[in-house]
C-alpha cells in the first residue's frame, strides 16, 4: 500500500478528534484567550483582589475556595467539598474549556451577580496562576 494511501485515514482520525483535542488547554491558553477577548493582560493583584471582594454581595470567591485558594475548599452553600482552585495545586484546574467557562458563568453569578467580564477573568486567572506550591 502507497505510503498516501495509509496517511488519508489517520488525517481522517485527526480532522474528527481535533475538536476533542481542543477542548482539554493549559491554564495559560485560558488566560490567553480571555486576555485576547479582553484587549489586554491579565493583572494579578487585579485578579486577587476580585476574588477576595465581595462586589456587594453575601460570598467573594474566596467564602467558598479560601484565601489563598491553594488547598480544599466548602461551598458556602452546600458544603460540598471544592478541590483547589490555584492550577498548581490542582493540576486539572482550567484544563477544560468548557468546564472553565461554565464555572465562571455559575461562580460570577453567584458572587458578582452578572456574567464576569473577559478581564475580570483574565486578572482571576493570572493571579490563580501565579500561586506556586
Amino acid at each position: 500500500m502507497h505510503a498516501h494511501k495509509r496517511l488519508a485515514p489517520m488525517l481522517l482520525v485527526l480532522l474528527i478528534a481535533s475538536p476533542c483535542l481542543a477542548a482539554d488547554t493549559q491554564p495559560a491558553a485560558q488566560l490567553e484567550r480571555f486576555a485576547v477577548q479582553a484587549g489586554r493582560s491579565g493583572n494579578a493583584e487585579l485578579g486577587r483582589q476580585f476574588f477576595i471582594n465581595k462586589h456587594g454581595g453575601e460570598w467573594a470567591c474566596a467564602s467558598c475556595h479560601g484565601e489563598p485558594p491553594t488547598q480544599a475548599g466548602r461551598h458556602a452553600r452546600t458544603g460540598k467539598s471544592l478541590l483547589p482552585l490555584a492550577p498548581a495545586f490542582n493540576p486539572k484546574s482550567f484544563t477544560d474549556q468548557a468546564r472553565v467557562d461554565k464555572w465562571f458563568r455559575r461562580n460570577c453569578q453567584d458572587v458578582v451577580g452578572r456574567e464576569c467580564q473577559a478581564a475580570e477573568k483574565a486578572d482571576v486567572l493570572a493571579w490563580l496562576i501565579s500561586l506556586k506550591s
